[in-house]
């Protein structure tokens, strides 16, 4: 048993069967942040049986059952799950290239059309609020109140900004009181180490599903927007490294769109190039409300960190909004061409 991968919630080790070469995935799940994992099993077993009878096609990662039955196993140690180890594939940490960015983008945008006909409300919600942006603005406020001059003095700069693209926040409550919005099963985690690719760099599957539940496409392709475009991720304090890249959201969206270009509604093709403002505004606030709180939530290695993590993203922001109207453009002439076509 080694260990494998590099999520930084759930404890993952890669298995081999004594008897068999067969090889597997053990997880012991975090329950401080996963207080009841059971709701994630449910999760699993409710979309595996829906895509076992509509979709079988699908390559869909499930737990193995026990000799009881039981895909969920609890122990004085833990809570634990198995699961099968797919085999010729891989996984990457930073994405390396335009071709692995359509690919992954893709399979993001697959995984929430195989799942369009599921009931959501049959999903357990796992995480309260994980991409309640009208949530995390009210914290961030909280967190101005709370905190101590000195936290306020160093960063008032970003707080000016923050509050200054208060907008994104009312476009996102305008979605939430839209009944016409449609709720998805949402991944609600795509970054690129969640995709499992086979030697010649194609898609197979998504991974890591504990965060499987309703919600609004922008999640996952803010998500994405947010991870995918810049060479830089949210540690690199050199600011002007920090740039959206065109060719990346090209990828992105021919990518994403090639799986659900006829699912969308019109309102939300219109919202596309949103998704990344939505995300990247969001980490920003997260960053800047646990600095201001002293940092209980992100760990740090120094005391200014979750500050320079704020300033990273901000730099983001601003070089995506710059860029944001030649995207939707670039969204526009996508959706035009596949139907063209």
């Amino acid at each position: 048993m080694i260990p494998f991968g590099s999520g930084l919630i759930n404890s993952t080790w890669k298995v081999q069967s004594a008897d068999t070469s067969e090889q597997y995935i053990l997880q012991k799940i975090n329950t401080t942040i996963f207080k009841q994992p059971e709701k994630i099993d449910q999760n699993l077993q409710q979309t595996g049986k829906y895509l076992a009878q509509k979709e079988p096609e699908y390559h869909f990662v499930q737990p193995l059952p026990t000799k009881e039955g039981l895909t969920l196993f609890v122990s004085k140690t833990g809570t634990f799950r198995l699961q099968p180890f797919v085999k010729n594939t891989y996984t990457v940490d930073v994405v390396p290239n335009t071709s692995i960015a359509f690919e992954a983008a893709r399979q993001f945008g697959l995984f929430n059309r195989v799942l369009h006909g599921f009931d959501v409300n049959l999903l357990q919600i796992t995480l309260q609020d994980f991409h309640n942006l009208s949530l995390r603005y009210n914290q961030f406020q909280q967190a101005l109140v709370r905190a101590t001059k000195s936290r306020i003095d160093v960063c008032r700069k970003e707080i000016r900004t923050l509050i200054q693209n208060e907008p994104i926040v009312a476009t996102y409550r305008r979605i939430v009181l839209d009944k016409n919005m449609p709720l998805r099963v949402m991944h609600h985690d795509t970054k690129i180490s969640n995709v499992l690719f086979n030697p010649a760099g194609k898609g197979v599957c998504v991974i890591d599903l504990d965060t499987i539940m309703p919600g609004y496409f922008i999640s996952d392709v803010g998500d994405m927007c947010r991870t995918y475009l810049c060479a830089s991720d949210e540690n690199d304090t050199r600011l002007q490294q920090v740039e959206v890249r065109e060719a990346y959201f090209t990828a992105l969206a021919k990518g994403y769109l090639s799986a659900m270009k006829n699912l969308l509604t019109e309102r939300e093709k219109g919202l596309f190039t949103y998704s990344g403002q939505f995300m990247i505004y969001m980490q920003a606030l997260r960053f800047l409300t646990d600095h201001l709180l002293g940092n209980p939530y992100y760990p740090v290695n120094h005391p200014l960190h979750n500050l320079e993590r704020t300033q990273n993203q901000l730099k983001l922001l601003k070089s995506y909004q710059q860029k944001e109207s030649h995207f939707q453009m670039i969204v526009e002439d996508i959706l035009t061409e596949e139907k063209i076509g």
